[in-house]
């Protein structure tokens, strides 16, 4: 994983170059403000950015806009002290790929930036909940999980996706295989767990072994 840091605190970049290297990830740049991080993806080419919001000049949200514009292959994960709604929603329009708290403690920062490589979207406990409720239909996947009816039937789309995703497929592969985007997998993805009332893509996939998927 090729990641650039973009902070406009050189003590913390410094902290957590020096915390990613140490665990085997190639941090190949850092930038201080957001058109320094155009700057350096238009020249290092990083799979993954890790981005601070607030920044002095262009701020990380105008950022993500750009380099997505521009390069929409790039991972773009926020890295933040910054919990408000209005800064995650705004981010995820924008085009972020996950949302992380800088308050978060070391082993779990670096286990959820991982969750990249699996196709997954790295998010600080609690915020996938929020984003669903802000992003999704006024379905029963936005109502709490004790309103919504136990073992609720999936949609056929629903259910497509759970096969190959409980078959190994990355979320890009499941896309491709069903001509949908990799977002829209995502998406996907968060109204199954919902909507079997479960936490996370591990009980997902638990599920579709009980239930003979796999």
């Amino acid at each position: 994983m090729r990641v650039l840091l973009v902070d406009d605190h050189p003590l913390f970049l410094d902290g957590l170059k020096n915390l990613l290297t140490a665990r085997g990830v190639q941090v190949i740049g850092t930038a201080h403000d957001g058109l320094e991080a155009l700057e350096k993806a238009r020249s290092l080419h990083p799979e993954v950015i890790l981005m601070d919001i607030q920044m002095p000049g262009c701020d990380g949200l105008a950022a993500t806009r750009l380099i997505q514009a521009e390069m929409p292959g790039i991972k773009i994960v926020m890295l933040t002290m910054s919990s408000e709604d209005e800064d995650l929603f705004a981010a995820i329009q924008s085009g972020a790929r996950g949302y992380l708290l800088k308050t978060l403690d070391t082993e779990e920062f670096v286990a959820r930036l991982m969750e990249l490589e699996r196709g997954e979207p790295p998010l600080s406990p609690g915020l996938a909940a929020r984003i669903l409720q802000h992003f999704g239909p006024q379905s029963t996947a936005v109502r709490a999980p004790e309103e919504r009816p136990a073992g609720e039937p999936l949609t056929s789309r629903e259910a497509e996706v759970l096969t190959l995703v409980a078959q190994g497929l990355t979320y890009k592969e499941v896309g491709a295989k069903l001509h949908l985007g990799e977002r829209t997998i995502e998406y996907h993805m968060s109204e199954i767990i919902a909507r079997l009332q479960l936490a996370n893509r591990a009980q997902v996939l638990d599920y579709a072994r009980r239930a003979g998927i796999i």
